[in-house]
């Protein structure tokens, strides 16, 4: 670098990495107040470079992004040939001006070479089987700039990927209500009122309360270490304080933490006793006369959804909620009007009362389990203490204070704050599948004052209350203290933490008994709580099938008012000639409304009235089907695919959009501890023989295997880092220990999340075996050599800090502070004195690692001396004991002495890809699907995994966004799409690009003025990977796409994690994975591998959305082939209402004649077979473009069936016009009525099997089947009906219509002319229109080679 003339020059990346000054900047950009990683070790932000706080990596990364943004402003765009980052900032005089000769040039292919991922931050840079620069011999100059200009891939600079800083007020404000928007019901919008009234005066604790709860009930106690979890919460006063005090001011003082618990101090609280205060509640142990003062809730639950007192009203409410059932019940009314119904009165409301009752048993049914369900439950028994003996009562007794006793293997009664158990210390152990799905046991522990309390006599002494937080749902938090007022503890105020707290639902192990306080009862409990409802969708099918209900209701009015209007018409001309008529002298606007009211009554089933119930039971079966799918079984873990909810079905078909989790969804999340860097040196469980580690000028350069590890722990030089090292791997966590002879070792780690377990895994590889964990100490076999190390505190892993730390007391009497993190935080904490020796080095390696798609960890320790601890923990004592924001208060206390770090190394644990994912996502792809994969892991990371698994292919341009600034994303986002619109029109394949964007650029991304042209960039490119992302964030651009998008979206995820993104979606797939059961609970389809979506969209959702949109489109052709004919029979009898078919066969031509056909179409038949739609996936796209259910569809069956009735109606007068028997006897009207009927069914059948594609007995049954049974009904109905006066019209007629040759000539003829029409329309669509599908039913039906797998392994023979 030349600095002559004052000119400065900026070098490339990769550079010399020794010479850390071959970075310049200008004096016009000091100022690095941009970046978020500001080191609290340093004074002043406008440090020098050349100085040696400048030398920090947290400060160099903020030095090396403002200065590559100059870089990248003054870079010529069109040269092509030029060193990207090596041109001057001012114009150069000398060739050497432009730093390194082997500086980047985009345009050389391969150079790639020159690159040397040194420098901290280059994370964003793709170093993997795709080129830098690849070479566009083939484009134009213009294409060339053009692409240049999107693709980011080849740039040399500082892509590190930053979490999110949380979610500003318009995020907020937008999830929280976009629920109320999408389930806008009658139900829905009176209960949303009733919630904004109440809301009004809420009072701010409480709402400051119901966001950390949110929080807390999302993300669960750890996430994985990538995962970016983001508070529901505005920036407080002391959080301000805070970011000023320690990322501002290098002079960080333990005054700064004293000042906000002093002024807490001050504020005065409710008296004890006082009941429920602002933010806590007083709860007297074992108590009860104190307690009922406060009117707290009883413990009986109930999970049903009626009673005797609200099931009527609540059915009705929910069931005419629905338009349909609503005019029937208005039709129904009106045929109870005398003279008004041209039928019988009942042929409307006896189906409609069917119909509620076959769902009022259903919803029974279910209901009645719930309500025994609960009745088991309440009535479990649990002992609770009363004078100085345990008694049984059922949980429904059970009371706030109440002293209970709870043994092994039972489940917990309530929400309860343990006391002691018969473990040592007051230790127990919890299962809480009940609650999060996880199966790995968990650690509970009572305070110490309260574990000696070890008899009922001891617990009897026990006085005082406790001040507990106001219920909430957060299952991981919990704020309260113990106040002792005497007896044997004395007068003592203690704390209480989620450790104490045992939640109803978890169930007690490996532990004899337990003695806790009741807390929470009932519906206070943190389990209720949780058990929200889900939220209400409804299928773009459905939507469209009420839109074509409200039009048929129009159309039918309309009917009904010519028909009115013609009877008025009529009769006031001819009433003269039809005095064989009863007509009513006058005719004014009474009797216009009665023949109205007729008319509604006689065209009322143009609507069927099974529509809705034939829906539900055909997704139903169609929901069976995907449960019995063996294809989709998982017997690894014995899981079948399961349809949580049958109302989706169809939009398995249609999906456009797939949001993915990465950990767990596209890994296995079973993490293995594979390589390590310790003070410079890397360490690998296998290493390639090209690899090893070797000495070149001095250095080590490779990698040592875990052999070689084992000797360097006895030499003297590198023992104490690699020691330290182990040890902090198998003392820094929170596992709990499992005697398992079966498992390797004999022990069988319990971790609360996989990257924990594995760490403590990887110990054991250096034969530091961690076995044994008790309240206060674990014991950990080093090297054969059991030590035992005294646990002082724990700062857990949370999603604001992402990392934990553990205070010891080792063996030899020292304090030390074992720390471990995502590379941004721990990096920030170091003493650059200590640790700069390796930091490079291990920054390096990170790379390497995260190349290689591992997760990785800093790993960094600090000793403590004994004055510093004690001043500390007596802070932290007083922050673990305040009743207001005691988390927060704890991460500050956490923030003071986790500083001054020495890094150790870096951890690489490997969570493979699962098996059949890239074959899975290269399918979707081919099938039009969009994959979005929201993550929380680092950028690069993801960038590997999306290679590794298809999601991004090698020739894809890759846009990278990290910008740091609101205008800064938005500019890069503007850039982007101009050039996307400049190439317009050009050869360049825009269907090659893919979208990076970390957790702080998706935050500017999804702001009110910016989510546009984010979301319009995202959908241009092939694939999107969002990195570094919160629960929250991923929910946010789901309902954006959601908001700003007329497609379907599906997500997927494994983790509790994933549950906000799950029910955003209109779909919501969850995977039963390692990290429980959540999010397939909060699904509404559950699977237990990736692969097996293939199949479920593919195949069951095209199957599903084919077989229903026939269904419904057919259900509605076969009513208005019916009834129009009803209409044109008006024109021949006056309009005086008559029917032309006797009532009861119009309402069994519903019920049961054509009942049978929609059932076999909509569960039965196969446009495609499953072979076929999986080997061409193309054929998915028609259900993305909605081609067999839309509006044009509806009305072309409408149309069809107008044409059919005209041809039934009045060819079928015409033959009949002369309806003389031979006898001389007329036939009348009945037989002319059971002809024209029997015409219109045997039309209808004839309809169904034309659209039939597969039969199956089931379908014979059905259409064939529908026919004989109306034929062997008519005579049976003719004689039995007259005789039970229930109809009288058929009398004597059976004679006079199968005897006649005129009842089977007009049957087979107008049933033949009307579907030659049908046929002659599908011949020429197949032959002269013809669409992909019908190709492939060609290839299906004659079983035609395919060619295709040769064409792809030519095609990759030549990529080769």
């Amino acid at each position: 670098m030349n600095q002559g003339n004052n000119h400065f020059y900026l070098t490339a990346y990769g550079g010399d990495d020794e010479s850390q000054e071959n970075l310049v900047r200008s004096p016009g950009t000091e100022n690095t107040s941009h970046s978020y990683l500001h080191s609290p070790l340093v004074d002043d932000d406008s440090v020098s470079v050349h100085s040696a706080k400048a030398r920090h990596p947290a400060h160099q990364l903020s030095l090396r992004r403002e200065a590559g943004r100059e870089g990248r402003t003054h870079r010529d765009i069109n040269g092509g040939g030029g060193a990207l980052y090596g041109e001057p900032l001012h114009e150069a005089e000398h060739e050497d001006d432009y730093g390194p000769q082997n500086a980047y040039a985009p345009s050389d292919y391969g150079s790639h070479d020159a690159y040397t991922p040194s420098d901290y931050g280059q994370s964003g840079i793709v170093p993997m089987s795709k080129p830098f620069g690849r070479r566009r011999s083939s484009i134009d100059s213009d294409q060339q700039r053009i692409m240049e200009k999107l693709d980011d891939s080849h740039l040399d600079r500082e892509f590190e990927s930053q979490p999110s800083r949380g979610p500003t007020t318009y995020q907020r404000m937008q999830f929280m209500n976009d629920a109320d928007e999408e389930n806008d019901t009658p139900l829905r919008r009176a209960s949303t009122l009733l919630k904004r009234q109440l809301s009004k005066r809420r009072q701010p604790s409480a709402d400051g309360a119901l966001r950390r709860s949110l929080l807390a009930h999302e993300n669960g106690p750890y996430g994985s270490y990538g995962e970016s979890n983001i508070p529901l919460r505005s920036l407080t006063e002391d959080d301000e304080r805070l970011a000023t005090g320690y990322n501002g001011n290098a002079s960080i003082s333990m005054s700064n933490f004293e000042s906000p618990a002093a002024e807490e101090q001050e504020t005065p609280g409710p008296a004890f006793g006082s009941g429920t205060g602002d933010n806590f509640r007083t709860v007297h142990i074992g108590n009860r006369e104190s307690n009922a003062q406060y009117k707290y809730k009883h413990n009986r639950v109930s999970t049903a959804k009626y009673n005797l007192l609200t099931f009527l009203p609540k059915f009705l409410f929910e069931q005419f909620s629905k338009y349909a059932n609503v005019f029937f019940l208005f039709t129904g009314c009106i045929q109870q009007i005398n003279g008004v119904t041209p039928t019988s009165r009942w042929t409307t409301i006896v189906p409609l009362a069917v119909v509620l009752a076959a769902t009022a048993v259903k919803e029974l049914a279910e209901d009645l389990k719930r309500h025994s369900s609960d009745a088991e439950m309440n009535k479990s028994t649990a002992r609770v203490l009363d004078g100085v003996a345990f008694v049984e009562k059922a949980w429904r007794d059970i009371e706030v204070g109440d002293i209970v006793r709870v043994e092994n293997k039972e489940a917990i009664p309530a929400d309860i704050v343990m006391l002691s158990s018969s473990e040592p210390e007051g230790m127990c152990y919890i299962e809480t599948s009940n609650l999060d799905g996880e199966t790995n046991l968990k650690v509970k522990q009572g305070l110490p004052e309260t574990a000696k309390l070890l008899t009922p006599n001891d617990l009897q002494d026990l006085r005082g209350h406790m001040k507990t937080e106001l219920p909430n749902d957060s299952l991981y938090t919990f704020e309260g203290t113990l106040v002792s007022e005497g007896g044997k503890i004395g007068f003592k105020e203690l704390s209480l933490d989620p450790t104490q707290v045992l939640l109803r639902g978890a169930i007690l192990r490996n532990t004899d008994w337990i003695y806790a306080v009741v807390i929470f009862t009932g519906h206070e409990t943190k389990l209720m709580r949780n058990a929200t409802a889900a939220p209400i969708k409804r299928t773009s099918v459905e939507k469209t099938t009420n839109r074509q209900i409200i039009f048929l209701f129009i159309i039918l009015v309309l009917l009904a008012v010519l028909s009115a209007l013609g009877s008025q018409i009529m009769t006031s001309r001819n009433r003269d000639h039809l005095g064989y008529l009863y007509l009513p002298s006058g005719g004014g606007a009474k009797t216009f409304v009665l023949n109205i009211l007729t008319f509604i009554i006689l065209y009322n089933n143009l609507i069927p009235i099974s529509l809705i119930v034939t829906m539900e039971v055909v997704k139903f079966q169609q929901a069976q089907l995907i449960n019995a799918d063996m294809d989709m079984y998982d017997e690894s873990s014995d899981t079948p695919a399961l349809a949580r909810t049958s109302s989706l079905v169809e939009e398995l078909g249609q999906v456009e959009y797939i949001f993915s989790d990465k950990t767990g969804t596209l890994t296995q999340n079973i993490m293995e501890f594979r390589q390590c860097s310790i003070g410079g040196a890397m360490y690998s469980d296998v290493v390639e023989a090209g690899k090893r580690a070797r000495v070149v000028d001095g250095e080590v350069v490779g990698q040592y295997d875990l052999t070689q590890l084992r000797e360097q722990l006895m030499d003297s030089e590198r023992n104490a880092m690699v020691f330290e090292f182990f040890q902090l791997l198998a003392t820094c966590h929170t596992v709990i220990p499992e005697r398992q002879p079966a498992a390797p070792g004999g022990i069988e780690y319990q971790a609360s999340s996989p990257d924990e377990g594995a760490l403590v895994k990887g110990a054991t590889l250096a034969d530091f075996v961690f076995h044994t964990r008790k309240p206060r100490s674990i014991t950990v076999s080093v090297m054969g050599v059991d030590k035992e190390y005294e646990v002082l505190n724990v700062n857990e892993f949370n999603s604001t800090r992402k990392r934990m730390s553990v205070l010891l007391r080792c063996p030899d009497g020292s304090i030390k502070l074992y720390c471990k993190g995502a590379d941004t935080v721990i990096l920030e904490r170091l003493d650059e004195a200590a640790s700069n020796h390796c930091v490079q080095t291990t920054l390096r390696h990170l790379e390497e690692y995260a190349t290689e798609g591992l997760r990785t960890l800093c790993i960094a320790m600090r000793d403590v001396g004994a004055d510093e601890y004690r001043k500390w923990s007596a802070m932290y004592a007083k922050a673990s004991t305040t009743l207001t924001n005691r988390q927060q208060e704890l991460d500050r206390a956490a923030e003071l002495i986790e500083r001054d770090l020495v890094l150790l190394g870096a951890t690489a644990i490997e969570d493979k890809l699962q098996d059949g994912v890239p074959q899975t996502i290269y399918t979707l792809a081919q099938a039009g699907i969009k994959i979005w994969v929201l993550t929380g892991d680092r950028q690069e990371t993801a960038i590997n995994i999306g290679y590794s698994c298809k999601l991004i292919q090698e020739d894809f341009s890759l846009i990278i966004c990290n910008e740091t600034t609101h205008w800064e994303t938005k500019e890069f986002l503007q850039k982007k799409l101009d050039a996307i619109h400049e190439g317009r029109g050009s050869n360049i394949d825009f269907d090659s690009l893919a979208l990076i964007i970390d957790g702080r650029s998706l935050d500017f991304a999804l702001e009110k003025d910016i989510e546009a042209l984010f979301l319009e960039l995202a959908t241009l490119c092939k694939a999107v990977v969002c990195c570094r992302v919160s629960p929250l964030q991923k929910a946010l651009v789901v309902k954006l796409v959601k908001r700003r998008r007329k497609a379907i979206l599906l997500a997927i995820g494994d983790g509790a994690n994933d549950v906000s993104m799950i029910q955003a979606a209109h779909v919501g797939v969850g995977i039963s994975g390692q990290e429980g059961l959540q999010a397939a609970r909060s699904a509404d389809f559950a699977i237990a591998q990736f692969r097996y979506l293939r199949k479920l969209l593919l195949v069951h959702g095209a199957w599903s959305y084919h077989r229903l949109s026939k269904m419904i489109l057919f259900s509605f052709y076969k009513n208005i082939t019916l009834y129009i004919t009803q209409f044109w029979f008006a024109f021949f009898n006056v309009f005086s209402g008559q029917t032309v078919y006797e009532s009861w066969s119009i309402t069994f031509y519903t019920v049961f004649f054509t009942a049978l056909p929609p059932f076999a179409i909509g569960v039965f038949d196969q446009f495609l077979n499953a072979r076929s739609l999986d080997r061409y996936p193309e054929m998915y796209k028609m259900g993305q473009k909605g081609a067999f259910f839309n509006v044009r569809a509806f009305w072309g069956w409408a149309v069809n069936a107008f044409y059919h009735s005209l041809i039934l109606f009045f060819l079928g007068t015409l033959i009949l016009l002369i309806d003389t028997e031979a006898d001389g006897i007329v036939s009348g009207q009945w037989v002319y009525g059971v002809i024209i009927y029997t015409a219109v069914l045997t039309t209808v059948l004839l309809k169904a099997a034309l659209i039939t594609n597969m039969w199956t007995k089931w379908t014979v049954l059905a259409i064939p089947g529908s026919l004989v049974l109306w034929l062997v009904f008519l005579p049976v109905y003719a004689v039995v009906a007259p005789k039970f006066n229930t109809s009288t019209e058929y009398e004597g007629i059976v004679g006079h219509v199968y005897a006649n040759p005129r009842f089977w000539l007009p049957v087979v003829l107008l049933s033949v002319l009307c579907m030659v029409r049908d046929y002659g329309y599908k011949y020429l669509k197949r032959m002269y229109f013809t669409k992909p599908y019908h190709i492939v039913q060609e290839i299906q039906k004659f079983n035609i080679p395919d060619y295709r797998p040769r064409m792809e392994r030519f095609k990759k023979a030549v990529h080769k």
